[in-house]
C-alpha cells in the first residue's frame, strides 16, 4: 500500500479510536475519509431538547459532511487501517 503510513487490522484501529484518534483505510478511494468516535451528543425531538445519544462511530466523508458510520466486511477484515 502506497500511502506511507504503518497499516493496522480493525482491532487496533478500534483501540484507537476509543482514546480519541482518527483512523482511516488506505482501501479507501476517496481523500480525507476518516472514522472517529462521538463519545456525548444530543439532539432535539421537535419536543424536548437536548435528547441523550449513546456515543457511536461517524465517517467524515470526501465533502466534508459527517455521518453515522458501520463497518462492512471488508472494513471489519482488512488490514490496511491507519492511525491519524
Amino acid at each position: 500500500m502506497s500511502d506511507g503510513l504503518p497499516h493496522v487490522n480493525f482491532g487496533d484501529a478500534i483501540a484507537a479510536v476509543k482514546i480519541g484518534h482518527r483512523i482511516s483505510r488506505a482501501g479507501w478511494n476517496g481523500k480525507g475519509m476518516f472514522v472517529f468516535l462521538v463519545k456525548t451528543w444530543t439532539f432535539t425531538d421537535g419536543k424536548t431538547d437536548n435528547q441523550p445519544l449513546l456515543p457511536f462511530l461517524a465517517m467524515q466523508t470526501v465533502t466534508g459532511a459527517q455521518v453515522p458510520w458501520l463497518a462492512s466486511q471488508t472494513d471489519i477484515l482488512a488490514e490496511d487501517w491507519t492511525i491519524l
